[in-house]
């Protein structure tokens, strides 16, 4: 059954295959190669401030998906068919959570490499970047899966989740920024340990929230 559920929200959230999915791999491609233009052709200006500006888009690309990620479900009544299957809120958020990282965390790393190029990163950037946001996007991912299944019932919940992922997402943009700044892995460590807690805590969270719009 939770192979069943995996592929069933992997076939909706993955890119070029689930309706819209592809947005937010389209919209960080889309801030590295308009910032260039901004900025003009300073090289050393672009090697030196591209690091921040990715992970930007990368924290203003977690909020697209946010209101296809619980909403259609509940409307539907998904999550009540799962609760006679035997499927509690908690099993299916945690399976959805694996589904909306494996759709929008490895594609958004793979971007990162034309978006280097676009920000004339050097290697060492790079390597440091890829790092951050393959610790950081499941963090991105657990706090997003949290405030869609808080606002899902909430008549403006679309934008109010954008409203409410920024700040939430602060610390981990903070230390990954921050492992740039200094050109240093240590900060890294902060972020796997957000992400880590916040994706511990995610199920549970995002699951009581369920429950409470399904009975509200």
């Amino acid at each position: 059954m939770i192979t069943a559920l995996l592929k069933r929200d992997l076939a909706r959230f993955f890119p070029f295959t689930g309706s819209g999915a592809a947005l937010p791999v389209i919209f960080f491609l889309a801030v590295a190669m308009l910032y260039p233009f901004a900025v003009g052709p300073d090289a050393p200006l672009l090697a030196r401030t591209g690091g921040g500006v990715v992970w930007i888009a990368a924290l203003l690309a977690a909020i697209l998906p946010l209101d296809s990620l619980v909403a259609r479900d509940i409307e539907l009544g998904v999550f009540d068919q799962l609760k006679l299957r035997g499927v509690t809120e908690e099993v299916s958020m945690a399976v959805r959570l694996a589904a909306h990282w494996l759709s929008f965390g490895p594609p958004l790393i793979l971007a990162t490499f034309p978006a280097a190029a676009l920000l004339n990163l050097d290697g060492e950037t790079l390597h440091i970047l890829l790092l951050g946001l393959l610790a950081g996007t499941p963090g991105l991912a657990a706090i997003g899966l949290m405030i869609a299944s808080l606002t899902a019932s909430l008549r403006a919940g679309a934008a109010l989740s954008g409203l409410l992922l920024i700040p939430l997402a602060l610390p981990i943009l903070i230390f990954g920024a921050g492992a740039l700044a200094r050109m240093d892995q240590a900060s890294l460590g902060f972020v796997a340990a957000i992400s880590l807690l916040l994706v511990a805590i995610a199920p549970f969270a995002a699951g009581a929230a369920i429950r409470a719009a399904r009975e509200g």
